[in-house]
């Protein structure tokens, strides 16, 4: 029996059943079915090719070296675990609210109200990361040069807000686009780069190959604890990849159009980020690499190829206006849904006449412009600070899927629920082990100073302003809650 075959007996199934979902989120009214399967497709992919790769990884490789491509590895699969936990769940029940949704009906309303504005911390503090990262790779352009970063930055958030609010239709095109062309360029850089390494075409007077690698000092040439201490970096490269399940929310068939997404993820990040990072180290000494300029670029530039850095540096600006442009798109759904369960302000719920959720986007770009203040108070170290606070939203927000999903399948074990033919493989280990992995990064952060440990020192700030954010709104959410359920009474008290 197919996912789809299956979902329709369900769904035309009597009430008593234990595998039917009686879950509905209001959230998930008044949305367009207007993305496509090859806009799900390369969706997947931009979420697994974003700006941690082409800003972050020239940093990340001048702090570990060539061993960066281990974290990038081991990262990407447990990244693949927690987008395959989502899958599972979509497949369970499509929904525009995807894990604040899966988190209200399996944890109650307190654990949708914590995903959700974890979520949005990851998102709101991602935002600034990509318009700081975009104003960056402006500056590599003469014409630019002289433009303050913050200006460049506020310019960079105007112009992806304004098209995201036209309608999902031209985020889905525009994330198609953004994506052909991030895929496109990182394929002719792997060509160009394994021809230079299979030539020994010297690079900047580097002869490519093992030998840079092996005369730098080995795989970690200092130690393995640095490479430990950049996974918590590394993670927030793989921040995008759980967007395929919230945009299949808004297709026709996302029982059809997900699995093939999702599976195609690991071969993604094997080929493009191991595989590229890999090239990376055998081109020139990892300490020719730096936080100022994308590792890409840094290639190009010195191989000399006229207009060659330029138009890397366009695509890794292309980039950043992609995360950017998902994470408006994300969050708006997002907070739509806590919006109507009343755990997020009223305006957060309103959608225009292109059916897009604009009142939650407009509140992501409102931290987007805090981004832009920082970038003019401190615009050396706004990447670097907000970064930790994304990786620690990322977090929060794996962890929640995780704990959804463990919870979904322990619901299926008593009868509860039926698992759909798409399974996360290895439950409930493959929960727990991931659940262990993402203690550990935040463990990490702390051990490796800096401003990762301020950040973890931020944690009950930040556990202080969600529990007090609760109290704010648990009246609201408990009314519409009840009402939910009186509404539903009469419906299911049918024969």
């Amino acid at each position: 029996m197919s996912d789809r075959t299956r979902t329709a007996a369900v769904d035309t199934a009597p009430p008593s059943p234990p595998s039917t979902s009686r879950h509905v989120d209001p959230g998930d009214e008044g949305y367009s079915k207007d993305l496509k399967s090859r806009h799900i497709n390369m969706i997947a992919i931009g979420g697994a090719i974003g700006t941690g790769l082409f800003l972050g990884a020239g940093g990340r490789m001048a702090g570990a070296g060539p061993s960066l491509a281990i974290a990038y590895a081991v990262c990407g699969v447990f990244a693949f675990f927690v987008v395959r936990a989502l899958g599972e769940l979509v497949l369970y029940r499509p929904s525009s609210g995807a894990f604040v949704s899966y988190a209200r009906e399996f944890m109650g309303e307190k654990g949708a109200y914590t995903a959700g504005w974890m979520y949005f911390l990851n998102w709101s503090t991602t935002a600034v990361a990509d318009i700081t990262a975009a104003a960056t790779y402006a500056h590599f352009w003469a014409m630019f040069s002289d433009i303050p970063q913050w200006i460049l930055a506020l310019i960079a958030l105007s112009i992806v807000l304004t098209a995201n609010l036209i309608s999902v239709k031209y985020f889905g095109e525009m994330e198609f686009w953004f994506a052909i062309v991030k895929v496109a360029a990182l394929v002719v850089f792997m060509l160009i780069g394994i021809y230079l390494v299979v030539t020994q075409t010297p690079v900047d007077g580097h002869t490519p190959g093992f030998s840079t690698i092996s005369d730098g000092g080995g795989v970690f040439p200092m130690g393995v604890l640095p490479m430990l201490i950049v996974i918590q970096g590394v993670v927030f490269a793989y921040a995008s990849v759980e967007l395929c399940g919230v945009a299949a929310g808004e297709t026709e068939e996302p029982h059809k159009v997900l699995p093939k997404a999702i599976n195609s993820i690991m071969w993604r990040v094997g080929i493009f980020y191991v595989g590229s990072v890999a090239l990376l180290a055998l081109l020139l000494p990892y300490t020719a690499y730096s936080d100022k300029q994308s590792p890409f670029v840094t290639v190009m530039d010195k191989i000399g190829v006229p207009g060659a850095a330029g138009i890397m540096n366009l695509v890794v600006l292309t980039a950043a206006l992609s995360s950017l442009n998902s994470g408006l798109y994300s969050t708006g759904r997002i907070l739509r849904s806590m919006s109507l369960a009343g755990s997020a302000p009223k305006f957060t719920g309103r959608m225009n006449k292109g059916q897009v959720p604009y009142g939650g986007i407009l509140l992501t770009a409102g931290f987007g412009v805090m981004g832009v203040a920082l970038n003019f108070f401190v615009p050396k170290n706004a990447f670097e600070i907000v970064l930790n606070f994304a990786s620690i939203g990322i977090l929060g927000t794996w962890a929640m899927i995780m704990i959804c999903s463990l919870l979904f399948y322990r619901r299926s074990k008593e009868g509860l629920v039926e698992r759909p033919s798409y399974k996360l493989p290895w439950a409930p280990y493959t929960q727990i082990v991931t659940l262990v992995f993402l203690a550990c990064v935040l463990f990490l952060m702390w051990y490796g100073g800096g401003d990762g440990r301020k950040t973890v020192y931020c944690l009950p700030v930040i556990a202080a302003a969600l529990v007090g954010g609760w109290f704010v709104v648990r009246r609201r959410v408990t009314a519409i809650a009840a009402q939910r359920t009186e509404e539903s009474v009469p419906l299911s008290g049918k024969p």
